[in-house]
């Protein structure tokens, strides 16, 4: 009994990360910098009904915030260091994004076509 509970526990796991590979494989991954409270490039694009993975590079000596409300994520960057943010598939659309320490002037967008 133990045997064959030991082996169906181990092919749960295998498909879990079956499926957790190819999901990371299918997110659309876009490379963003951070520096004089400005995002380059301030527009970035994606696929949509796909995960996507945002890496972005604070090369600034400062944190900033990396906050959107429409997108329903925030994440704190430490000053001059990079950080991945994950943002589940979006349907097509523009979503603000901005530096919540300088959001007057630190803004941009994720255009989901």
């Amino acid at each position: 009994m133990l045997s064959k509970l030991s082996l169906f526990a181990a092919t749960v796991l295998v498909a879990a990360a079956a499926v957790g590979a190819a999901h990371a494989q299918s997110a659309t991954e876009i490379q963003l910098s951070y520096k004089d409270k400005k995002f380059d490039p301030a527009e970035i694009s994606a696929p949509a009904n796909t995960p996507i993975v945002i890496k972005l590079k604070n090369l600034d000596a400062k944190a900033m915030e990396f906050e959107s409300k429409t997108l329903k994520v925030e994440k704190v960057v430490a000053g001059s260091t990079d950080a991945t943010i994950n943002v589940r598939a979006q349907k097509p659309g523009r979503y603000e994004f901005f530096d919540e320490y300088n959001e007057k002037v630190a803004r941009g967008a994720l255009v989901v076509k």
